[in-house]
């Protein structure tokens, strides 16, 4: 797919807003400049903004006709050539803002999956961004004028004829096709590779958050992984997993996840959705929040609303305030027993954040003693050699070896017809 933006020369945006009257102005005042960092990461220049008090959007042009002539003389003056709505338009209203004030229109959603064409290196995110493109994109290719109408006619083309928009969703929908058959493929690979992991046993933490929060910053300070951290919004798209070994002598896995933000399109959830199930097949999860950005508390319900939806609510959360040094005022709303503050930049309070992995590490474990009758030593060798489980005695009688070990779940009920008192 093509980029939304021309990246031979920066692109001029404005950037339109409708607050609801009555409505948090705040909110809507936090979304806007949030749209703006948007741009500026997808390369365009933010140089007018045009913000209009409504009672609800229009049906047909989302602005009011007042506004809506005031947007087209804004975008001549100030040699505009996109305009960025803070929402999600329909293919109509695409279409009728375009002809009304003559520049290219985009909204919220076309502009986040614009940046994830940007930011995708993987095969596998090429294609899942492609792909949400395309569902994005097919209802509104009615949004782009007559050209895509265009009947045949004359000599050996008489009949009713087959639009090129018919033509353009029939081709679309058979690329569709394919990269779903190839994401499908690639989504079994990667439960392969889960399954693979579950079976060794080892502690996962997914580290999820919002975006350009410090999860790669993270990840890189405690493991080494070379994952590109930019403060860029979306920088990391492609999940990395790498293992970290905790002080105690205990490997996890910690896997960096894409971003969350506020409006996240719900087709790029589903196209994303292997990835995205990294959260979900965690045992436990780390949530990075910028706790300098003044929208810290909005972010984290973000954070906590999209982990739910994805179903791993339940599990053992870490709170990892990320650049605390940075903050003015500590982020309320979270208990002390599970909150970290750190500075992944600086390495400042990662000490309390391991201690913490520490101790959810271990309350997913037992210690418990294991008789192995002669028959059944080969079940000591596995515990020797899976990472979960620490081995803290054995004792060989003439009935077989009696053991004392530190396992995980996993290990303790496969074993527990082993299990002595």
């Amino acid at each position: 797919m093509q980029n939304l933006f021309d990246k031979s020369k920066t692109a001029r945006a404005a950037l339109v807003s409708v607050v609801p009257k009555g409505a948090d102005a705040d909110f809507y005042e936090a979304s806007l400049s949030e749209l703006s960092r948007l741009c500026e990461t997808a390369g365009a220049e933010v140089v007018a903004t045009l913000v209009q008090q409504k009672e609800s959007p229009d049906p047909s042009t989302y602005l009011g006709s007042g506004k809506l002539i005031e947007l087209c003389e804004l975008c001549k003056n100030n040699d505009v050539d996109t305009a960025v709505f803070d929402c999600e338009l329909s293919p109509s209203q695409i279409k009728n803002v375009e002809d009304a004030i003559g520049v290219s229109v985009i909204d919220r959603s076309m502009l986040i999956l614009d940046i994830f064409a940007l930011h995708a290196t993987s095969a596998e995110g090429k294609l899942q961004v492609e792909l949400a493109q395309l569902k994005y994109t097919v209802p509104r290719l009615i949004g782009k004028g007559n050209e895509l109408s265009r009947l045949g006619g004359g000599i050996g083309t008489r009949g009713p004829g087959e639009s090129k928009l018919e033509t353009d969703r029939r081709h679309v929908k058979r690329r569709m096709d394919a990269l779903e058959a190839e994401i499908r493929e690639l989504a079994s690979n990667r439960e392969t590779q889960r399954a693979a992991r579950d079976r060794s046993g080892i502690f996962k933490f997914a580290v999820a958050g919002y975006t350009n929060a410090g999860k790669s910053t993270l990840t890189n300070y405690l493991t080494g992984a070379g994952i590109l951290a930019e403060d860029k919004l979306f920088a990391t798209l492609d999940p990395t997993t790498r293992k970290y070994d905790l002080p105690s002598g205990t490997s996890v896995l910690l896997t960096d996840t894409v971003g969350f933000i506020r409006n996240l399109p719900h087709h790029l959830i589903k196209a994303f959705r292997s990835t995205l199930d990294e959260v979900a097949y965690a045992d436990a999860i780390l949530v990075v929040i910028d706790s300098s950005d003044p929208e810290a508390r909005a972010q984290l319900d973000v954070t906590v609303g999209l982990i739910e939806e994805l179903g791993a609510g339940a599990k053992p959360i870490i709170y990892v305030m990320n650049k605390a040094d940075k903050a003015q005022t500590a982020l309320i709303g979270t208990s002390s027993d599970d909150t970290v503050f750190i500075s992944a930049k600086t390495g400042d309070g990662v000490d309390a954040l391991i201690d913490a992995m520490e101790s959810v590490v271990s309350k997913r474990k037992k210690r418990l003693k294991f008789m192995f009758p002669h028959e059944s030593l080969g079940l000591l060798n596995s515990l020797y050699t899976n990472a979960a489980v620490s081995v803290e005695s054995v004792e060989y009688t003439e009935s077989g070896a009696v053991v004392i070990a530190v396992c995980d779940e996993k290990t303790a009920g496969r074993l527990g017809g082993f299990a002595k008192g």
